[in-house]
């Protein structure tokens, strides 16, 4: 199987098995979004939900968070990984959108990682979340999948792999194929332990045959 075969197979497994991918995280709009993703980074979608309801209670608006101390913010996420950095993060974020933005979370990849907090892999995910644009963010399971599954090859980075699956995925899938990877990679192909007894598709997966031997 060739790599164009096996996106081909990626792509119609799962435009067939899982049409609606999205993503984990509670949010009401492209502010709580972006606040989400930033309290993301090196943490559980998991304990990120437990934390943002009461965050968006006291901080409804980019207004309300600009006007924050980051000490203040600081309570309220305590219990997500970094809380001193990203608490001053999020107060930066909301007085950048609300200096340069007129409080809006812009739609462009060269605005957002202009703003504290966010990266490339964060705009990525706010472009093609909130603005159905087809970017690719590549956290640590999009890479580890895609890698294994031949998606990608020879990728030495996060960009590398964001390169080989933006040329090979068409742009309608984009978005949602961003979904079908962090997912497969959160619940099936694990890290450590790969779940490879009950993945539905080792007939594509290139490092199939290496990893069931390890297994065995």
């Amino acid at each position: 199987m060739n790599r164009k075969e096996r996106y081909h197979a990626f792509i119609e497994y799962f435009s067939k098995h899982q049409p609606q991918a999205e993503t984990e995280l509670d949010y009401k709009n492209s502010y709580q979004l972006l606040v989400a993703v930033i309290l993301s980074a090196q943490c559980t979608d998991k304990r990120v939900n437990m934390v943002t309801p009461t965050l968006f209670k006291a901080y409804p608006t980019p207004q309300k968070l600009a006007q924050a101390e980051p000490e203040e913010v600081f309570d309220y996420i305590r219990s997500i990984s970094y809380p001193n950095n990203k608490s001053k993060h999020l107060v930066g974020m909301a007085q950048m959108l609300i200096n340069d933005f007129s409080g809006e979370v812009p739609d462009r990849i060269e605005d957002l990682v202009k703003l504290p907090g966010v990266g490339r892999k964060t705009a990525n995910v706010i472009a093609s979340v909130i603005f159905n644009q087809p970017a690719m963010a590549v956290d640590t399971h999009v890479f580890r999948v895609s890698a294994r599954l031949g998606l990608t090859v020879g990728a030495k980075n996060p960009l590398q792999a964001e390169q080989q699956l933006i040329k090979y995925i068409p742009a309608e899938f984009v978005h949602v194929a961003h979904h079908w990877l962090i997912l497969h990679g959160r619940y099936t192909c694990l890290a450590r332990n790969p779940k490879c007894e009950s993945c539905a598709i080792t007939a594509i997966c290139k490092s199939y045959p290496r990893l069931k031997k390890m297994q065995q």
